[in-house]
This record gives C-alpha cells, sequence and structure tokens, in this order.
C-alpha cells in the first residue's frame, strides 16, 4: 500500500495561513475565529459588536499567541467592506482563506415580512457576501487559497415562517457553487457548511422568547436524526476542514452539520 503525502495533523493545521472572518463578535463566527486561532492561522476578524469583538480577540490572542487584526464594522456599507479586505492586506500582506459566516435571521411569512425586512436579510445574508467576496478573490487567487460560507440547512430544506432566510441561503448555496466553478481554474476552492439549529443567539435575536426557545432546541429531539442541536464548536471543525489542505479535493460542496436533518421527512 502506497503511503499516505504528508502527516494528516500537519494537513489540519493553518499555520501561515491568513483568514478573514466575519461576523466574529458572537456565535459560529467567533468559534470558528478561535479554532482558527488554536490551528495556528494569522486572522483578521469583522463583527458589528465592538465589545464582543475585542472579547473574541483576546481569547484568539491567548489560543493562538499571536494578535489578530480587529476590523469591526457593519458590512452592508460598501466603505466598511473596501475597509476590511484592503486592511486585512496592508497588514499582512496576503489572503488565504475567507469565511463569511456573518449572517442575520427574522421570521416571518410573506404576509408579514415587509420589503424592508426583505431588503434587510438580502443585504446581510448576499451582497455583502458577494461584495467582500468579489474584493477578497484577486488576493486568495495569488495565494491558491479557500473560501468557505456559512449557509444553512435552510438553503436545503423549506421550512414555514422564515421565508426569506430560506431564500437566502438557497441562494448562497447557489452561489457557492457557481463561484467554485468559476475560481477552479485559478486553483481557489469555494465551499460552503450547512449546520441545522446550533445552540448560539440568532433565534433569541430573531425574537424568540426564553421560553419559546427552550421549545425550539426541545423538538431538535425529533427533527434531528441525532436527538439534538449542534454546538458552535461542531461547526467550526468542518469549517476548519474545508479551510485546510486536508479538503484539497473538495470543492462546491454544501457540508450538512446538521445531526441529519437535511434527511429527515415528517411521517
Amino acid at each position: 500500500m502506497a503511503a499516505l503525502p504528508g502527516d494528516v495533523s500537519e494537513k489540519l493545521s493553518l499555520s501561515g495561513k491568513v483568514a478573514l472572518v466575519t461576523g466574529a463578535s458572537s456565535g459560529i463566527g467567533a468559534g470558528t475565529a478561535i479554532l482558527f486561532a488554536k490551528l495556528g492561522a494569522k486572522l483578521a476578524l469583522n463583527g458589528r459588536n465592538v465589545d464582543n469583538l475585542s472579547e473574541v480577540g483576546k481569547v484568539c490572542e491567548d489560543a493562538g499567541q499571536c494578535q489578530p487584526l480587529l476590523l469591526p464594522g457593519d458590512l452592508t456599507d460598501e466603505a466598511t467592506v473596501k475597509k476590511v479586505v484592503e486592511e486585512t492586506i496592508n497588514h499582512y500582506g496576503q489572503l488565504d482563506v475567507l469565511v463569511n459566516s456573518a449572517g442575520i435571521l427574522l421570521m416571518g411569512t410573506i404576509e408579514t415580512t415587509t420589503m424592508e425586512d426583505y431588503d434587510k436579510i438580502m443585504n446581510v445574508n448576499l451582497r455583502s457576501i458577494y461584495h467582500l467576496t468579489r474584493l477578497a478573490v484577486p488576493h486568495l487567487i495569488h495565494t491558491k487559497g479557500c473560501i468557505v460560507n456559512v449557509s444553512s440547512v435552510n438553503g436545503q430544506r423549506s421550512f414555514p415562517g422564515v421565508v426569506v432566510y430560506c431564500m437566502s441561503k438557497a441562494a448562497l448555496d447557489q452561489f457557492t457553487r457557481c463561484l467554485a466553478l468559476d475560481l477552479a481554474p485559478m486553483k481557489v476552492r469555494v465551499n460552503a457548511v450547512s449546520p441545522g439549529v446550533i445552540v448560539t443567539d440568532i433565534h433569541k435575536r430573531a425574537g424568540l422568547s426564553e421560553g419559546d426557545y427552550a421549545q425550539f432546541l426541545n423538538k431538535c429531539k425529533v427533527t434531528h436524526a441525532l436527538g439534538r442541536p449542534g454546538e458552535v464548536h461542531e461547526v467550526a471543525q468542518a469549517i476548519a476542514f474545508l479551510a485546510s489542505d486536508a479538503a484539497s479535493f473538495i470543492t462546491g460542496v454544501a457540508l450538512p452539520v446538521d445531526g441529519g436533518r437535511h434527511a429527515m421527512c415528517p411521517r
């Protein structure tokens, strides 16, 4: 049997790679930033909550012994997007990994979701990602880097009461696949993770009360094949894999990290 090329732990390392992580002030983005720091990445972190972003930065610094570049701001502002990419390149001189984790959830049907809400979701979950990625791509081509988008099981399956959120994630999945084909000749890989219900604050920020949220998590016993919601670190580990050289022959994939929810059917 031929020997495997390289050590597996070496391929999973992000040492020497510069990673820009958005949505890093909370949830999956924060968990990803901390794991990337442990894996040796040099970090540029964006998030809207300045205080939370600073706290995440401190944890990353302790975990990786390297001070992250903090780039707070709202990515729906075009000037902020340009600044985030420019300052990352000015500071590190390169970009190897882009993790598009920034996103919002608003609940509502077509009867209750206003056009203002529609624009808000689409601007955060799609337009800002398109803009940031467009500016980052020339630098990723130079390093033969990669992109990991944080999508959702909502992009693959349909759920009532979150119509525009589902639309935004379905579009993000298609963006991932199209971009993977466009950039493959330049050796830039593009993938996504599709989490199921993950224990973060996103559902509370969308309007669920403490009691409703507890019931929502409890329902995961029957809506997820593994019988529970997921944890942030479980999604972060999948992102780190897709960002690493261990995933060198994977592109155009939306990887479910959902305890089997995408495979579930009502009975």
